[in-house]
């Protein structure tokens, strides 16, 4: 199950939204060994494509360093989809290659209507080609520990 503060997923929807028509990108850090997403760092496509995201090989060696130097790791990797489901492509299991990251996908398919309400935000675990769904818990705060 991935949990995430309302704060967390109100920056991945609002990124998903602002950057539409286009797939955002981004990733939450958290500290090492932890699963807790806690560094929201959103990312330029590089593609920049409604159809597909690319990470800037640049920004994507400066992030990782970051995260080392921190002592952090990615947490969630997430894109949006802007014209189908939150449901992960051939192209984004053959790029999942952290295996202990929450892959979140937002479809921002229906961005044109005013108030659409929450767009669909869904979580899943993909490892060696396989694709889990997750539950996803939106917390206030994560408990103390």
């Amino acid at each position: 199950m991935l949990t995430i503060t309302q704060e967390l997923y109100d920056q991945i929807v609002a990124h998903s939204r602002a950057d539409h028509p286009d797939e955002a990108c981004g990733v939450v850090a958290g500290p090492a060994g932890t699963d807790r997403a806690e560094r929201f760092i959103p990312m330029l496509n590089a593609a920049r494509s409604p159809t597909f995201y690319e990470f800037d090989s640049a920004d994507l060696l400066k992030l990782y360093r970051d995260m080392d130097d921190r002592d952090e790791e990615p947490v969630i990797i997430y894109h949006s989809h802007t014209a189908t489901e939150a449901y992960p492509s051939r192209t984004d299991v053959t790029y999942a290659n952290e295996p202990g990251a929450h892959y979140v996908l937002v479809s921002t398919a229906d961005a044109e209507a005013d108030e659409a309400g929450p767009f669909p935000f869904r979580s899943y675990r993909i490892v060696d080609g396989e694709i889990t769904e997750e539950d996803v818990e939106i917390v206030d705060a994560y408990n103390a520990a």
